[in-house]
């Protein structure tokens, strides 16, 4: 599927198709599947940006539970987004918002690497996730540096939640124009 189907038409569509539109619009995650295939099938939605919405909520209800396991599901969803700057990343639509993040020395490169690391042993469990929208290396990894220095758990879990969301719409946005 490289293109989305009419949003009216999503309670008639497969679960697999389902999932294959949550595919588009977030990453390949079996436990997003889990969490939002169904509330595709029960629920109508007036725009793809009502069901990106939808499914933010379903995401900030998992964060602010107590919840152990909410926490884990919730951290296995927001790692299903790529490293910024990995050389290997899965989806074409990754790839593309990340194009501009592959430009520029490795030096800056290796510099990268390593906030995505400082990153994660500052957060276990959660992946740097933001929105590129053509923004430069530079100004990427300035915010890496903020948020790292922030050490507030709770506020990245929101912000990649909202990054994960603003992706979601800026593909929705692209895959009904193609």
């Amino acid at each position: 599927m490289s293109d989305l189907p009419s949003i009216s038409s999503l309670p008639s569509l497969s679960a697999e198709q389902r999932a294959d539109i949550l595919d588009l619009l977030f990453e390949p995650s079996t436990p997003l599947h889990t969490l939002s295939v169904e509330l595709l099938r029960n629920r109508t939605f007036a725009s793809y940006n009502d069901l990106i919405a939808t499914v933010g909520v379903q995401l900030t209800e998992l964060s602010e539970s107590s919840s152990a396991s909410d926490t884990k599901w919730l951290e296995s969803i927001l790692g299903s987004h790529p490293r910024l700057g990995a050389k290997k990343v899965e989806s074409a639509q990754s790839q593309a918002e990340q194009a501009q993040l592959n430009t520029g020395g490795e030096e800056e490169a290796a510099r990268l690497r390593d906030l995505n690391e400082e990153y994660e042993k500052t957060y276990p469990g959660l992946r740097y996730v933001v929105f590129v929208n053509g923004r430069s290396r530079p100004v990427i990894m300035e915010d890496m540096k903020r948020r790292i220095a922030a050490g507030d758990i709770a506020a990245e879990r929101a912000a990649a939640i909202k990054a994960m969301c603003e992706i979601a719409a800026d593909r929705a946005s692209k895959l009904q124009k193609a």
